[in-house]
């Protein structure tokens, strides 16, 4: 099968026994989902950069346009293999489809709005047409301060429109420990970016999957396989149109 591999994991758990807890019983905390709530996630150091480097250097090889997921954990495929992250579902799709296009797993588990930003310019180097931003779960999961978060995605949705590539941007859910106040902003947030900025959105990445025993693995909120190709299945609807408007814009 032909796709991009990012062989780089961060393996980072949740040890926090009541945290853990309470993202099993609730599906907005699912989303903290984002696999990395361990320290250092949120870098964006010289490892994960040389991950993007790895990724774009085999992409660039094959001379094709480039689709990037950045994100954490959820996208990086925490707990699965290579294949069966939702990254590497969606390139079967665009090969069944016939788009000669690239996708590159660009996720970090336990990166944070802020490490995606930092790694942005290494995210984006090469032909990339279509960016999947997939990140804010962490920010969440550690209570961050919802301006910030916003102010982060924003400043990454503005550099990659101003080098013309197209954003379909994943939103996500905050868990209920710090309160619906917080939690009600923190949604607020992707809706805000959807309105100010030229994007395509996707309200919820986990939808369907979150809280789902059948979709996620033993530790309750990352997605196994099965929920790793529903992420790709509900993805490939919003991405797909995407797709069509940025060949067409590039041609």
């Amino acid at each position: 099968m032909i796709g991009l591999r990012v062989f780089h994991r961060m393996e980072i758990f949740l040890k926090d026994k009541k945290l853990r807890s309470a993202c099993s019983c609730f599906a907005g905390i699912l989303l903290f989902v984002t696999g990395g709530c361990g320290s250092g996630g949120d870098s964006g150091g010289t490892t994960s950069h040389n991950v993007t480097e790895f990724a774009i250097a085999e992409t660039e090889a094959e001379d094709v346009p480039l689709i990037v997921a950045l994100g954490d954990s959820l996208t990086a495929g925490f707990g699965l293999s290579p294949v069966e992250a939702y990254p590497e579902r969606l390139q079967e799709r665009l090969d069944e489809a016939g788009y000669r296009m690239r996708i590159v797993n660009a996720g970090v588990s336990g990166d944070t709005t802020a490490g995606g930003l930092r790694r942005l310019d290494w995210a984006l180097m090469g032909d990339v047409r279509v960016l999947i931003l997939a990140l804010g779960a962490n920010d969440g999961l550690r209570g961050l301060p919802v301006e910030q978060m916003k102010d982060n995605l924003s400043k990454i949705i503005v550099s990659a429109l101003d080098r013309g590539v197209f954003v379909l941007l994943a939103g996500m859910e905050a868990p209920p420990n710090f309160g619906s106040s917080y939690t009600e902003q923190f949604r607020r947030v992707f809706l805000e970016l959807d309105t100010e900025h030229d994007v395509s959105f996707v309200p919820f990445l986990l939808e369907g999957v979150a809280s789902r025993l059948e979709f996620n693995q033993s530790d309750g909120i990352h997605p196994n396989a099965a929920g790793a190709e529903l992420i790709a299945e509900q993805l490939w609807t919003y991405l797909e149109p995407v797709i069509l408007v940025a060949v067409k814009d590039f041609n």
